[in-house]
């Protein structure tokens, strides 16, 4: 019989979801996860079966179907890992942004509303 989980998952996937978001998708290594979390690696393949799982899992907390309008800055920059990073090569990932782009703040362009937040997010502002 397996070991009783000692950690929770929510936590783990708020922890991963800082990490996806500051470092990326590639750029966050599964021993970085290791650190963020506290929890083993075998326990996080265990719970979420991958990296990618574990991102699965982060978007789906972040970008739920039921997800408010406007998202907040934390899940849009996750969003914004999804699109650059994984949308053009994973369909669920694809998928799950498609679902997210519904909350699009009425009356704004996805593209123009993604792209002020990547720039937001670099620290770059355009001033007209």
């Amino acid at each position: 019989m397996g070991r009783t989980r000692s950690f929770d998952p929510g936590t783990v996937i708020d922890q991963a979801t800082a990490c996806f978001v500051e470092t990326g998708y590639e750029g966050t290594s599964i021993d970085r996860l290791v650190g963020a979390t506290g929890v083993h690696r075998g326990s996080l393949y265990g719970t979420f079966g991958s990296k990618r799982g574990l991102f699965l899992c982060c978007l789906d907390r972040a970008m739920p179907p039921e997800a408010r309008t406007p998202l907040p800055d934390r899940a849009v920059d996750l969003l914004l890992v999804a699109v650059l990073e994984l949308a053009s090569r994973d369909r669920q990932v694809r998928q799950r942004c498609a679902d997210a782009l519904v909350a699009v703040p009425a009356g704004e362009d996805a593209a123009r509303w993604l792209g002020a937040r990547l720039l937001a997010r670099s620290g770059l502002t355009i001033h007209r």
